[in-house]
């Protein structure tokens, strides 16, 4: 049976920087109390479509490759935040891939566990013998769906993207493991209201969002789902926590990475930490923060990698990655973003105007 090495990836991430200092200019909050309480400073603001960034993410991580789109037999995409419903968003960014045409495009939606989701979809496709070159995305685009008014949640999240490329090989690498769960009797504790069919013909402005999160409720179920599967994974891997060389998890709030760090035995040292810039970025973190880890020299050739995460649903996982012996991209790409005109704070301005009936 092969395996699903991940010999390519890239991320995209829009330039617009949103601080916490930009949000106290319209919410009673302060840089101090947004980042003691979660670790973020900052996050991305996307002045363009999810597509476009998915497209720069794709393309980047085809370079870093060394394949085009000709070579793609599946396109998987794990989102939420769909820029339509249908036709769906995998679909959108194989139109963008020059000799992409043809290929399987599928979404996931788990909410903030959707690219692992979509990793051990694409991987087991690959084991089987079904298609043997997959490019799995994690996007999201936030901003507009956020309830700008409400300091719980506002404070949280940012746009972003990222990608890689799985290709099957004779060698050992890959997706090893992996553990999905749901505690769907809790999902109400992390729901949006104002998105989906529940809300048409009902006098509600589709995408006009009010947030349900209950955050102690959700700290302790994020804790538990990721601490768990992690659990799961080391113990049928017969590993332990020192035999993890890096940790990837889900980069929702510092206080759970903490957490679930310290039930799970890996040494905070290594475990790779990007929310302070990124913020939550849904199902982009584990690809964005894989992508970082990368570039900064983090991910050496044979790694063992464990990747936690927990989302909407409440959907948790796990997974644990033998890196490959490649660490440097084969090429990169030109692809680029639309240009920039709009500050992140002009961008969350506008939403914020354009606010309809209330949910």
């Amino acid at each position: 049976m092969p395996s699903a090495g991940i010999t390519g990836w890239g991320k995209c991430l829009p330039p617009a920087i949103l601080s916490n200092s930009d949000i106290a200019t319209f919410l009673e909050t302060s840089d101090e109390w947004i980042t003691t309480r979660t670790g973020i400073r900052e996050r991305r603001i996307a002045h363009c479509s999810l597509t476009d960034m998915a497209e720069v993410a794709a393309k980047r991580a085809l370079a870093c490759a060394g394949i085009t789109g000709k070579d793609l037999d599946l396109i998987v995409m794990g989102t939420t935040t769909h820029d339509e419903q249908c036709p769906n968003q995998a679909s959108g960014v194989q139109h963008r891939i020059p000799g992409a045409e043809g290929c399987g495009a599928m979404d996931v939606n788990t909410a903030c566990t959707g690219f692992l989701y979509g990793l051990s979809t694409a991987s087991a496709l690959i084991k089987t013998g079904a298609i043997k070159t997959a490019l799995v995305l994690g996007g999201e685009l936030i901003s507009p769906f956020m309830d700008w008014n409400d300091r719980n949640v506002a404070v949280l999240f940012g746009d972003g993207c990222a990608a890689v490329v799985l290709q099957a090989t004779d060698n050992d690498e890959g997706l090893k493991l992996e553990k999905l769960g749901c505690y769907g009797d809790s999902r109400a504790i992390l729901q949006i209201h104002g998105m989906g069919g529940a809300y048409a013909h009902t006098g509600c402005l589709i995408g006009d969002t009010k947030w349900q999160f209950e955050g102690q409720e959700i700290f302790k179920k994020a804790v538990g789902g990721m601490s768990l599967a992690s659990e799961d994974v080391l113990r049928r891997a017969g590993l332990g926590p020192d035999n993890i060389d890096l940790c990837v998890p889900h980069q929702a709030n510092l206080r759970i990475i903490e957490a679930v760090a310290k039930k799970s035995g890996v040494p905070m040292e290594r475990v790779f930490v990007t929310v302070s810039r990124y913020g939550n970025m849904s199902a982009a973190t584990v690809p964005v923060a894989l992508c970082d880890a990368l570039e900064e020299g983090r991910v050496a050739p044979g790694s063992t990698l464990l990747m936690p995460a927990f989302g909407g649903g409440l959907t948790f996982c796990a997974h644990l990655v033998k890196w490959g012996s490649r660490v440097t991209p084969l090429g990169t790409s030109d692809a680029a973003l639309p240009v920039q005109d709009r500050s992140a704070l002009e961008i969350v301005e506008a939403y914020r105007k354009a606010k309809g009936h209330r949910i």
